[in-house]
């Protein structure tokens, strides 16, 4: 399961400062679906802003049945 889920959350940007209930529900389906979050060999930020004061976070996320070769091994290309 990957998406842009434009989610900001404590659980996957630890400079982020909350972490928002409706996480909990993203949590529930991907259990319910057997995924995890999967993190990748060379952790970048997937959105960039524009403005200088904000911080660039992880709003893409890729969660991936554990079991799977792919799971946190794999990489997210900057240059595609």
């Amino acid at each position: 399961m990957i998406e842009d889920f434009n989610i900001r959350d404590n659980d996957w940007d630890l400079l982020y400062p909350h972490h928002l209930s409706h996480v909990n529900t993203l949590w529930e389906v991907a259990d319910n679906f057997g995924l995890e979050l999967s993190t990748s060999i060379n952790p970048v930020s997937t959105w960039y802003v524009d403005n200088s004061q904000d911080l660039n976070s992880v709003l893409d996320l890729i969660f991936l049945r554990t079991k799977l070769k792919e799971f946190n091994n794999h990489v997210i290309s900057l240059d595609l």
